[in-house]
């Protein structure tokens, strides 16, 4: 049986297509793949990517992916509200 200290030292590998939500910023993202030791991210919404160390990934609950989807409609409306 794995310690949690053993997937700190062992990250697993993630598929692209794969959600996750990068503890170390606390966006949820979808793997778009990666170069060397780090992943690519994009926003599930789509936008801009971003890099992450293994070591940052989680995977992503529905929930995660519910709370970025609110905050994207939230900062959508600001927006237009704006205009």
């Amino acid at each position: 049986m794995s310690s949690p200290e053993s997937a700190r030292e062992h990250p697993r590998d993630w598929e692209a297509g794969e959600t996750a939500l990068d503890v170390s910023t606390g966006r949820v993202g979808r793997v778009m793949g990666h170069v060397g030791p780090r992943y690519q991210l994009r926003p599930l919404n789509g936008g801009r990517e971003w890099e992450a160390d293994p070591e940052s990934l989680e995977a992503a609950y529905q929930s995660d992916a519910l709370s970025a989807a609110v905050v994207t409609a939230n900062t959508s409306q600001r927006i237009r509200e704006r205009m």
